[in-house]
C-alpha cells in the first residue's frame, strides 16, 4: 500500500478494459440487474459534481487484511482529484499530475479520451456495458448485490460484486476478487452531490510542491 494510487489503477485497470463480445453459450445477463446498473449510472449523470470520502482494503485468500487506505475524491464533468495520505492526484480533464510525496516525484501524464481511460468517474457509471455478464444476487435490507462476470477469461480477476444503495440509488462499494486470492474492496461514504467545488481544485499548481522532480509523459 505504500504507492496507493499504484493499487487503486490496478484495480481500476484490471475492470476498464477493452470492450469484449459475449461468446455463444456463455449466458445472457439478468435483466433486472441491468435495470438497476442502469439507473444507478443514469443518476450519477445528473450530479454536476461530487465530493465523496472512500476507502480501498485489500485482503488475501484466508481474510487478513494486507493493507487499508482512506481519502476524498472530488469530481466534476472529466475533471477530478484524489486526496490520500503521502499522494495527490490532479485531473483538470486534459492531463493528470500524480504527486508522490514519498518519492519526492510528480509524474505528468495526458488523459486518453478513449473508453478505456481510468477515471473515478467509471467506477459509478456504465462500465458494464459489454464486459461483463451480470446478475442480482440478492435485494434485502436496502442493499441490492449484483455480481458480475468477467466475458474475457484472461482477465486476472474472477468476479466483481457491486454493492447498491437502494435507496439513494448509488454504488455504496465494489469488491473485486482476484484469481490469485486478493480482494479489494472500494467503498464510498459521505458522498456530496449538491456542494459546488471550484475549477481551481483541479488546477495543479507546483509551487506547492517545492523540492518535488516533475517527471513528464506526455
Amino acid at each position: 500500500m505504500k504507492q496507493f494510487f499504484s493499487v487503486l489503477v490496478f484495480v481500476a485497470g484490471m475492470i476498464f478494459t477493452a470492450q469484449a463480445q459475449v461468446p455463444k453459450g456463455m449466458g445472457n445477463s439478468d435483466p433486472e440487474a441491468k435495470k438497476i446498473l442502469d439507473a444507478v449510472s443514469s443518476k450519477f449523470k445528473t450530479f454536476k459534481s461530487v465530493q465523496s470520502n472512500f476507502s480501498l482494503k485489500i485482503e488475501n485468500a484466508a481474510n487478513k487484511l494486507m493493507g487499508n487506505k482512506t481519502g476524498t475524491v472530488y469530481m466534476k464533468g472529466t475533471k477530478y482529484r484524489i486526496k490520500v495520505t503521502g499522494q495527490d492526484i490532479f485531473c483538470d480533464g486534459s492531463n493528470v499530475w500524480t504527486v508522490d510525496a514519498a518519492a519526492k516525484e510528480i509524474t505528468l501524464t495526458r488523459l486518453d479520451p478513449s473508453n478505456n481511460t481510468i477515471t473515478p468517474q467509471k467506477m459509478f457509471t456504465n462500465f458494464y456495458d459489454r464486459d461483463f455478464l451480470y446478475k442480482l444476487n440478492s435485494d434485502a435490507k436496502g442493499i441490492q448485490e449484483i455480481e458480475l462476470t468477467p466475458i474475457d477469461k484472461s482477465k486476472l480477476f474472477h468476479k466483481v460484486i457491486v454493492f447498491i444503495n437502494k435507496a439513494a440509488n448509488t454504488i455504496a462499494s465494489t469488491k473485486v476478487f482476484e484469481k490469485a486470492g486478493n480482494r479489494y474492496t472500494y467503498t464510498v461514504s459521505g458522498m456530496n452531490t449538491s456542494s459546488v467545488i471550484p475549477d481551481a481544485t483541479f488546477v495543479f499548481n507546483q509551487k506547492n510542491y517545492p523540492g518535488m522532480e516533475l517527471v513528464d509523459l506526455r
